[in-house]
């Protein structure tokens, strides 16, 4: 919670970088229901990959592997797991669909943490409950030395500093402290530097991280796994989180280099997206077919200046050209000049003063 502290005590300075991402994703999201609504038998496909690659993805980066001849069994079969391994992978597999299932509706409150670690931990003797003994996080090298890389929060304080990391998230998205997506990922530092449980925290991390994607509108986890996108980026996710969590427990570090990161997969499985969705669904383009959807969902009279804020990342000089062949084939109609000018579809009636 010590991350969601600073940002609640005064205005976060957003690096560069960031609000290069935050522009990007704001871009994205607006263009999220057009690729969503594009050949649907890709979009089941990437649906099924992606919980696969989630599944295994999250645990293989805590060292928890199965046979890849048993991957779609354990995912999509109902089969009794043979060991521990394969007993994690299922669990994580349920949690993934309680969260592809419900979603927003879901909330982001303790005891969703908890069920989420119960269903990751798949029946072990301290699935759902908190650590009870003091913990840190050790990096092992091969040579056989290893090192204390970051002293978590002691045992008995860590249901206390996860609720308020909980209560300051909502706290600050309604209120706006910074970005929605930059609280997202400073709570998800938060999370992994308490680091509540025995064993499970990585992979509840990200579960976590899922849940507040949807609550901000970000769906694309449905379609990309984010999972597998920070283990293909397992250094730099390592790298950036210790950077980060130096000085936690004064409240003296630096949370943008993981932020940045948090940021950039997003921004990557949204790329990957378009890249696998969009360009190859949309012959006449996704910022041509993002305008169409756009003018089709309005009613009424509307103008240039609506349209630009309907279609975010996509030039006037493009939401012109689509209105002008519009025009050509009799679909709409406009009167008056300039971005002010009253547009409307045919067939519907005008306002009446």
């Amino acid at each position: 919670m010590m991350t969601m502290r600073q940002f609640s005590m005064k205005p976060a300075m957003m690096p560069a970088t960031a609000a290069i991402y935050m522009a990007d994703l704001g871009e994205a999201r607006g263009r999220q229901e057009l690729f969503t609504k594009q050949a649907p038998q890709r979009l089941k496909r990437l649906r099924e990959s992606a919980l696969v690659e989630s599944a295994i993805s999250s645990n293989r980066i805590e060292g928890v592997t199965v046979s890849a001849s048993r991957v779609a069994t354990l995912v999509f079969g109902r089969p009794r797991p043979k060991d521990r391994d394969e007993a994690e992978v299922r669990g994580y597999r349920d949690a993934l669909n309680l969260i592809h299932q419900q979603g927003r509706r879901l909330p982001v409150t303790e005891e969703t943490v908890l069920r989420l670690h119960a269903l990751c931990r798949a029946g072990s003797g301290d699935a759902g409950t908190y650590k009870t003994i003091d913990s840190d996080i050790i990096e092992k090298y091969a040579d056989g030395h290893q090192r204390v890389r970051f002293r978590t929060a002691r045992a008995d304080v860590c249901r206390t500093y996860l609720q308020e990391t909980l209560t300051l998230w909502q706290e600050g998205v309604a209120a706006g402290w910074t970005h929605p997506a930059a609280l997202m990922a400073a709570a998800n530092l938060d999370f992994l530097c308490i680091h509540p449980f025995r064993d499970g925290n990585g992979r509840v991390s990200r579960l976590l991280l899922l849940l507040m994607t949807y609550h901000l509108g970000y769906e694309v986890g449905r379609y990309i796994s984010l999972e597998r996108l920070i283990e293909e980026n397992k250094d730099r996710y390592y790298e950036t989180l210790e950077q980060s969590s130096q000085g936690w427990h004064e409240g003296r570090h630096e949370a943008w280099p993981y932020i940045g990161f948090v940021l950039y997969i997003l921004k990557s499985a949204y790329r990957e997206l378009e890249t696998r969705v969009g360009r190859t669904a949309t012959p006449r383009g996704a910022k041509t077919e993002m305008v169409l959807a756009a003018i089709e969902g309005l009613t009424g009279d509307f103008n240039l200046v609506g349209l630009e804020r309907a279609c975010p990342g996509v030039s006037r000089d493009m939401i012109r050209k689509v209105l002008r062949e519009l025009r050509r084939t009799g679909k709409v109609a406009s009167h008056g000049r300039g971005p002010g000018a009253c547009w409307r579809k045919a067939g519907t009636t005008p306002k009446r003063g």
